[in-house]
């Protein structure tokens, strides 16, 4: 009798959740901006350069395996490290901030928001356990972008490390750009571009 009792409570639960629409428990992860990381690697016809951004915030939901969220990328933190004399090194980060790049000023948060996060079933060199895809915003233009990564949940905490591939001239950012001056010549920067990331995120609930 009581096994009858258990299963018609457990049934009407269930049956409530699904007219009701509330789901079993999702777990929420903020991100940790101090234990994440961001880098750039860029390249020119006559060099490259790479430096690092910072994330300004960010939210993970795991609802049993199906994650979602986004993420914020402060564009007024844009470093350069490959660079030793400290007034190139300053006079590189002021231009990519300046409006002939990033235009850090006018649009000073750029977004990623997650579309889905896929697991791979066959090995990847790289030791990769998921395909990510989402919505990239830079300067107000938005593209899809899609890249492999190393997904793991240990204990609390969500880490997400790989790297993408970026098309700057998707996002309205022309300078030195072959697809907007196609006689640029040898003062060619290559369109894209690779961001390098590991994304830490600690359980709030």
């Amino acid at each position: 009798m009581k096994k009858v009792i258990l299963f018609s409570a457990t049934l009407v639960a269930l049956t409530l959740m699904a007219f009701t629409g509330k789901k079993i428990h999702v777990d929420t992860y903020k991100v940790d901006t101090k234990l994440s990381s961001l880098e750039w690697f860029a390249e020119k016809v006559n060099g490259k350069h790479n430096g690092t951004i910072m994330l300004s915030g960010g939210e993970i939901k795991n609802d049993h395996g199906n994650f979602t969220g986004s993420f914020a990328i402060d564009m007024n933190t844009i470093a350069n490290t490959d660079l030793k004399d400290n007034g190139s090194r300053e006079k590189l980060e002021k231009h990519l901030k300046s409006a002939d790049f990033f235009d850090a000023e006018k649009y000073p948060k750029s977004t990623f928001v997650i579309i889905s996060v896929t697991p791979i079933t066959v090995a990847k060199a790289g030791g990769f356990t998921h395909t990510v895809k989402g919505n990239l915003t830079i300067k107000d233009k938005t593209n899809e972008i899609t890249f492999d990564a190393v997904v793991k949940m240990e204990a609390n905490t969500f880490t997400c490390a790989g790297a993408a591939i970026v098309d700057r001239s998707k996002f309205n950012v022309k300078y030195g750009s072959k697809t907007f001056f196609e006689s640029i010549g040898d003062k060619m920067i290559y369109d894209e571009f690779t961001l390098k990331f590991k994304v830490v995120a600690v359980r709030i609930n």
